[in-house]
């Protein structure tokens, strides 16, 4: 690229923007409205579904992949290291390399699991808890509730009689 044809892209660059740098954004007034801003809902069901899945992918994961993969993987390596080709030392390589990625992918399904499960009786918990909260300051409520005195008299803890 010679200088000049430089010079020329670095100007139409800057009659583009306005003199302004502008990296990976858009202009305010060429961006998308915000959709559903505030409306995050989860429920339980959801919460149980992704919990769920990860945990069927989880027991999947070491009968399906582990043990189709790492064992031949492996057999292979040692046939090739014993035949003095250096490619046996790198299939044992990728097989350890497979085992250990493994490892950490089930770790993260066994987390994402677990973590919905607790998320899913945390909100459970919260919701009776609110629940029985809210049955409370209502049955409270009707105890204060001087609707049932007659006028004229107060709702004192004696029924509105007056002491002798």
């Amino acid at each position: 690229m010679a200088w000049e044809e430089w010079d020329e892209l670095k100007a139409s660059a800057a009659e583009r923007s306005s003199g302004e740098m502008q990296l990976n954004g858009l202009p305010d007034d060429e961006r998308p409205p915000a959709v559903g801003t505030g409306d995050l809902q989860v429920t339980q069901k959801d919460l149980a579904a992704v919990g769920d899945h990860a945990y069927k992918l989880y027991n999947r994961l070491w009968p399906e992949v582990r043990q189709a993969v790492v064992p031949s993987t492996d057999r292979a390596g040692d046939g090739l290291t014993s035949q003095k080709f250096a490619l046996g030392a790198a299939l044992k390589h990728v097989a350890t390399r497979w085992d250990k990625q493994l490892g950490t992918l089930m770790d993260a399904c066994a987390h994402i699991s677990n973590h919905m499960d607790l998320s899913n009786k945390t909100h459970r918990d919260d919701d009776e808890w609110i629940r029985r909260s809210m049955s409370s300051i209502q049955t409270l409520d009707r105890g204060f509730d001087e609707s049932d005195t007659p006028a004229g008299r107060s709702g004192g803890t004696n029924g509105g009689k007056k002491k002798a």
